[in-house]
């Protein structure tokens, strides 16, 4: 019986292994080939499925953001699509906002989390949805001789370094819409950068949030360890698909899942 038992129990850890593994690799193809490291499927998933609270949802989400951005940067340094001279501006001010996300996270409650998170998500996803089609982008992409407002992007990634920090979605949910619809970026030089700057923002992010104990490392390692094989995927897969398709296909996921987190808010 202490034999069964036993053999029951390795199966049934060994499953689990292998399905959060699956759900980070996922998580890492798609979050690569958007631009948005992962955090918008994995805080759902987490609050609703596994029943996290929202600070260890939050800390163990932006964990696995990091794991996938360090791999979708590599892979889009070797595809040359990092712009540096926004991406480096960007990160470094998303810093500060990093560090204080992490620890203002801890006064949600959930269904105040759920609620927030879940209008956040259907406002963004609205957005991308009815411009599908981004104006003034070009297939001809020039590093040397591209402008972009460099004022408002810096101005916009201090914010995002905060809601990413505060929400454990990593922030390229809002520095890909700007980038592409208010900075003219082309999208796929957009998301590449975005991966750029998760690498080092959700790094400043995790760095607080596991002082303070709010990463559960055993499904964040084995979950980043699927996204950073989903990553390389990901990044591979951007080259053969269309930014039209990209945008929407992310923007009907958003809204799925933020009316989902919404509709949930009043339950424990």
């Amino acid at each position: 019986m202490v034999s069964q038992h036993l053999q029951k129990g390795g199966i049934i850890i060994i499953t689990t292994i292998l399905a959060l593994f699956i759900l980070g690799f996922g998580v890492g193809t798609f979050g690569t080939l958007v631009g948005i490291g992962g955090g918008i499927i994995l805080i759902p998933i987490f609050v609703l499925i596994m029943n996290y609270t929202p600070q260890h949802a939050v800390g163990t989400s932006l964990t696995i953001v990091l794991m996938n951005a360090i791999s979708g940067t590599y892979a889009y340094i070797k595809q040359k699509k990092i712009f540096y001279d926004a991406g480096i501006k960007f990160a470094i001010a998303t810093i500060p906002g990093a560090f204080l996300g992490s620890y203002l996270a801890e006064y949600f409650t959930g269904s105040s989390f759920r609620l927030t998170f879940g209008i956040f998500l259907m406002c963004i996803s609205a957005l991308m949805f009815f411009r599908s089609s981004p104006k003034g982008t070009s297939p001809e992409f020039d590093k040397e001789t591209f402008t972009y407002n460099r004022t408002l992007g810096i101005t916009v990634s201090a914010g995002v370094g905060f809601l990413s920090s505060i929400l454990g979605i990593g922030g390229g949910i809002i520095h890909v819409p700007i980038m592409i619809y208010a900075l003219g970026f082309p999208t796929h030089i957009a998301t590449a950068t975005s991966q750029f700057v998760l690498a080092v923002s959700s790094l400043s992010g995790v760095a607080s949030h596991l002082i303070i104990g709010n990463v559960l490392l055993m499904p964040a390692i084995t979950i980043g360890l699927g996204a950073i094989a989903g990553a390389q995927f990901g990044a591979a897969l951007s080259l053969k698909t269309k930014s039209k398709s990209i945008i929407v296909l992310l923007s009907l996921a958003l809204f799925a899942l933020g009316l989902r987190l919404a509709l949930t808010a009043g339950t424990n």
